[in-house]
């Protein structure tokens, strides 16, 4: 095996039960205190002396580190390909993953490889923590124990995965990783899903709700590294100026633009508004519609204030979070296809990122 990986069997002298790749790309959750107090990365090969617990465990885990770790801050879809890389280099010969990752960012990992890794049957746990490990209230120690536990949780008659999904956990609830959004840096629930259930309740069992969760596919799995990155938000505010749009839509070899939108997905209906994305449009540009709030979905047409966007060909988003459509279009638009292909993918439900709703 390559040295970048640290083999630890929790089990011994029992033989393992389940397998878990555990990769660390950088974040507060994989940090701890040197001898001088000094926060530093931890280094993995201690970990049983930080999370004794382990001990508790039947699994072999493999620990794998980013050669070097990094804030989320300076994640890009390059490490994102790198991450789909390794998964599927150890795709077989592991039950479940488990990515360490700091929580500015994750909503937008863990969207961005739902979409990359198609027809998954294990497994993608992401989780991190506000807090170090060394520290006394520190959140990453109970974190990481719950997200290895969901990651080797399998069904009793079929033994096959429990989660066959790409989520994240944190703070006691388990969200599909493409509905998520950080709502709090100065508290330990960070992380909330407005327009889907928890996937699993952690309290003193782990209550799974299995309606949420999607059903493993039966399809041959497809794992992407190709993104397009020609992608912006357009954040509509009362005011915003005719050469801001303008300047924002006329990008060099921009492809695609999440427009955020009022309410259930309103915007101005100024005459230079309408010409503006009317002209974006006819260059090509894919737009998406989200809304700006946390609740509820985009209803083109709902109001005169959205009916221009339907007619416009703008596409609604219905209730996709703005992490989760840039990862769309950029995951959609790297597939190259005709625009009446492409349009079709990004209306479409991929991998329950938006709600099937009943008119």
């Amino acid at each position: 095996m390559d040295s970048s990986y640290f083999n630890i069997d929790t089990a011994a002298p029992a033989t393992p039960e389940v397998s878990v790749l555990l990769i660390y790309t950088g974040g507060t959750v994989g940090m701890a205190y040197d001898d001088d107090g000094s926060l530093v990365p931890m280094k993995f090969a201690s970990i049983m002396g930080n999370i004794p617990e382990l001990r508790q465990f039947r699994m072999r885990l493999t620990v794998h580190s980013l050669p070097t770790p990094i804030d989320s801050s300076n994640v890009t879809p390059t490490i994102w390909a790198e991450l789909v890389r390794i998964i599927t280099h150890n795709y077989d010969a592991y039950d479940g993953f488990v990515i360490l990752h700091g929580t500015d960012t994750m909503a937008y990992s863990a969207s961005a490889l739902s979409f990359m890794l198609e027809n998954l049957t294990k497994p993608v746990i992401f989780t991190g923590a506000q807090l170090p490990i060394g520290r006394i209230r520190t959140d990453a120690r109970k974190n990481l124990l719950t997200a290895l536990q969901l990651a080797s949780a399998r069904h009793k008659t079929t033994e096959a995965a429990r989660i066959p999904e790409v989520c994240i956990y944190f703070h006691n609830v388990l969200l599909r990783g493409n509905r998520a959004k950080k709502v709090e840096s100065g508290h330990f629930d960070a992380f909330k899903s407005e327009n889907h259930p928890p996937l699993v309740r952690a309290g003193i069992d782990l209550e799974f709700n299995d309606a949420a969760i999607r059903p493993m596919s039966v399809l041959p799995r497809k794992f992407h590294q190709h993104l397009d990155e020609r992608v912006v938000i357009l954040k509509l505010f009362p005011g915003i100026s005719e050469q801001a749009v303008r300047g924002i839509l006329a990008i060099d070899n921009l492809r695609g633009c999440v427009l955020e939108t009022f309410g259930s997905g309103n915007a101005p209906t100024a005459p230079w508004f309408t010409a503006a994305l009317r002209e974006a449009l006819d260059r090509g540009l894919h737009i998406l519609n989200v809304s700006q709030c946390d609740e509820g979905r985009v209803q083109q047409g709902r109001y005169e204030t959205s009916a221009h966007l339907r007619d416009l060909g703008i596409i609604g988003g219905d209730d996709i979070t703005t992490e989760a459509a840039v990862a769309k279009l950029m995951f959609v638009l790297g597939l190259n296809q005709a625009a009446p292909t492409t349009r079709r993918l990004l209306a479409r439900d991929l991998r329950g990122e938006i709600s099937n709703w009943e008119e």
